[in-house]
C-alpha cells in the first residue's frame, strides 16, 4: 500500500528513540475480504519489502492453503511496520573476537502505540469484513489485554476494535463492528510443536465458517 506522506512522517516522529529498522508497508488487495494483522517485520521483511517473506511465511502459506486461501486474497500487515531489535555484544566463539549483533525482538506496547495511526489508515482505507490477529500483539492491538491467543485462537469474535484517540496518547473504541479470528503466530510451531493440531484446526474451522458466509 501506498501510504500519505502525512501518515508515514506522522509515524516515523512517533517512532524516534525506539530500536526499529527500516519500514514493510502491508500488501494485498485494497478490496480484500480479509486482514491479517501480525506483529513486525523481521530481517527477511526489510530485506525484500514483503509482509511474512521469512520462514513464519512459509506456514502461514501452509495455514492459508487449509482455510482454501491464497495471499493474493489477502491484505497482510503488521501492529508495527518497522523491525525492532536489540543490540546484543559478545565474543564470537569461532575467532574470539568481540562482535555485536542486532537480533530481532518482540515490539513494545510503546513501538505498536507509535505505528497506530498506519494500522487505522490500513482499516479505514481496506474496510475488510474479517480481520485475522496472528499473535498476542497483533490481538491486543485490536481488542486489549485482557484477551489472549491461548483463550481465544479460532474464537469468532464480533466486536468494534481500538483505534487510536484524540490525544494520540492512547487507544478509544471505534464505531465499526469487525469479525475477528485470532491465530496462533505462524512462528509458535518453532517453539512449541504441540501446536500443531490446534492450529491446523483453527484454520480448517475458518475455511468452513468462511464457506458459510460467501
Amino acid at each position: 500500500m501506498n501510504y500519505p506522506d502525512w501518515l508515514t512522517k506522522s509515524v516515523a516522529n512517533r517512532s524516534q528513540g525506539f530500536l526499529l529498522e527500516g519500514f514493510v508497508p502491508g500488501a494485498g488487495p485494497k478490496d480484500a475480504r480479509l486482514l491479517i494483522l501480525g506483529e513486525a517485520p523481521g530481517r527477511k521483511e526489510i530485506v525484500s519489502l514483503v509482509p511474512f517473506s521469512g520462514a513464519a511465511g512459509v506456514e502461514l502459506d501452509k495455514n492459508l492453503a487449509l482455510a482454501g486461501l491464497q495471499r493474493a486474497q489477502i491484505y497482510i500487515t503488521s501492529a508495527v511496520r518497522s523491525r525492532p531489535y536489540r543490540i546484543q555484544q559478545g565474543i564470537n566463539h569461532k575467532t574470539g573476537v568481540a562482535e555485536t549483533k542486532y537480533p530481532n525482538r518482540t515490539p513494545t506496547k510503546k513501538e505498536v502505540l507509535a505505528h497506530a495511526p498506519i494500522t487505522d489508515y490500513e482499516l479505514q482505507t481496506i474496510q475488510p469484513e474479517i480481520i485475522i490477529p496472528l499473535g498476542n500483539i497483533g490481538l491486543h492491538r485490536l481488542l486489549g489485554a485482557k484477551h489472549s491467543i491461548t483463550q481465544d485462537h479460532g474464537q469468532i469474535i464480533t466486536s468494534p476494535v481500538l483505534e487510536l484517540n484524540a490525544d494520540q496518547d492512547g487507544y478509544q473504541w471505534g464505531n465499526h463492528v469487525y469479525s475477528l479470528v485470532p491465530m496462533f503466530h505462524p512462528a509458535a510451531i518453532f517453539y512449541n510443536r504441540k501446536l500443531a493440531p490446534l492450529i491446523e484446526q483453527d484454520w480448517t474451522n475458518l475455511g468452513e465458517f468462511l464457506h458459510t458466509k460467501s
